[in-house]
């Protein structure tokens, strides 16, 4: 599996960088048209539902859905494609035209048909889509589309647009500019591309493209490395749904990508969306992961939107913040299961450490004494007092936040591995049983007075003394706050 480098920290620092970033998005532009509305009979003259419709709704599709997703991120989408001059055409400029974050650049010819997607909705369910086409007849020709572009997107729906003259327009000109080429493919073809930083295609286009299996990892990577000998490209990254996503560079070991878990309500555009973001973190400078992590991130917010949609900045923080809740709850758990934890961790050779304390108000103290005690460790568990050991402890009124919330927001610090509890008026009996390796304490204890220190040294393991930053605790936030 890929290591995460995309934490919340790194997800705000992106999300700045991205800002008014330009990419270029080019390819097979569409009209989609949205009627919703009721089913309740069906047709006397067949036996098909008929559809009462209340409400119309229409966007661009295809390349231009990727651009609505570039903006709706932060960034500038310059926006280069082919409309027919007619009523769709028309309909499709005022919605373009309508959407702040995209330069249109779109080519609008008397010899093209504007293409149209329309799809029927009830009860969040599609009854039918009707497409409305004709191969498109005359090429993009406006270069200017990539001028000043920190990334290039080329949204290939095979309908005519991205030709080969085109991708060599892109590839010379991002070359030029030394900005990443992200292709979003179509057919089996795929040598076509040429030399461009990343082939995004889905788990289904791969197994097109390479006549290969792609159900597990292991047939993933067969099949990315066959794709990769037959193609230029630098780097392939497949999207495998709610498997995540898999990349592999040329000449490299693959990585794979765990998706996020959502509820999904519907997969339209996710994978414009996914190219958008992935374009965006790439033009931005982020590794390939990272734009990975981040475009994961994004897929999986969309899916659990109706229609063709987009993600804002603010709900991909959120998306994180709420797994990283996830995260830290599931770091929680009783001693049993803990003690099954450990034992695994210590069959795979790894270091435990154990620490304990009552953590009522997090401050930065705690922060750094925990990274120290990490520091020390492969992993670290960290021991809390119940609500009414601290009250024996600490007196009434105390602790300020209960068990529960403490032990969220210890379990969401990444220097903590696991959280546990313990009632009695020392940890002893939970060192026992989980027989670490490394005993950590503060600083203001002794070595003689740390408890169960003489245990852990008597089966080999140590016992470190961690420093407490200056002016920081617990009692003198509370009296700074009784003050206020």
């Amino acid at each position: 599996m890929g290591e995460r480098t995309l934490d919340l920290g790194g997800l705000q620092a992106l999300l700045e960088r991205v800002r008014g970033l330009k990419v270029a998005c080019v390819g097979d532009l569409m009209l989609d048209r949205y009627v919703y509305g009721g089913v309740d009979r069906i047709s006397p003259e067949a036996p098909i539902p008929v559809l009462k419709a209340k409400r119309r709704t229409a966007m661009p599709g295809g390349v231009g859905n990727v651009a609505r997703n570039v903006a709706a991120l932060g960034g500038v989408a310059r926006l280069g494609a082919v409309t027919g001059a007619d009523a769709a055409g028309e309909e499709l400029a005022g919605l373009v035209g309508a959407e702040a974050g995209i330069e249109d650049h779109v080519v609008r010819l008397q010899t093209a048909e504007t293409i149209v997607k329309t799809r029927y909705v009830s009860g969040g369910q599609q009854l039918m889509r009707l497409d409305e086409e004709a191969p498109v007849v005359g090429a993009f020709e406006n270069d200017a589309v990539f001028s000043g572009a920190s990334a290039v997107l080329l949204s290939d729906y095979a309908k005519g647009v991205v030709t080969e003259r085109l991708i060599r327009a892109a590839i010379w000109q991002a070359q030029a500019a030394g900005v990443p080429v992200v292709v979003d493919p179509k057919g089996r073809d795929f040598a076509r591309y040429g030399a461009v930083d990343v082939i995004k295609p889905n788990a289904s286009e791969l197994a097109g493209a390479t006549g290969l299996p792609v159900g597990t990892d292991a047939e993933v990577e067969a099949a990315l490395e066959a794709l990769l000998a037959a193609t230029t490209a630098k780097a392939i990254v497949v999207t495998r749904a709610g498997k995540g996503m898999s990349l592999m560079r040329r000449g490299g070991a693959a990585k794979h990508f765990p998706g996020r878990a959502r509820e999904v309500f519907d997969v339209s555009g996710a994978g414009d969306t996914g190219l958008a973001a992935l374009g965006l973190a790439l033009g931005a400078g982020a590794s390939l992961e990272t734009a990975v992590e981040f475009a994961i991130l994004a897929s999986g917010v969309v899916v659990g939107k109706a229609g063709t949609a987009t993600v804002s900045p603010a709900e991909l923080i959120d998306a994180e913040m709420s797994q990283h809740a996830a995260g830290a709850h599931a770091k929680v758990m009783p001693l049993d299961e803990l003690a099954e934890v450990v034992e695994g961790w210590k069959r795979q050779g790894l270091k435990v450490g154990f620490t304990n304390g009552c953590f009522d108000i997090l401050h930065r103290g705690h922060v750094a004494y925990l990274a120290q005690a990490r520091s020390w460790c492969d992993r670290l568990v960290v021991a809390l007092n119940t609500d009414a050991s601290v009250r024996r402890l600490k007196g009434e009124g105390r602790p300020i936040n209960d068990l529960d919330s403490r032990a969220v927001v210890i379990g969401g610090l990444g220097s903590v591995d696991r959280v546990t509890s313990f009632d009695d008026p020392t940890p002893l009996a939970l060192i026992e049983r989980l027989r670490p390796d490394v005993l950590i304490k503060g600083a203001d204890y002794t070595r003689e007075g740390v408890v169960g220190g003489d245990l852990v040294e008597s089966w080999g393991g140590e016992v470190r003394l961690a420093t407490f930053e200056d002016g920081f605790s617990t009692t003198r936030t509370i009296e700074k706050m009784r003050d206020a």
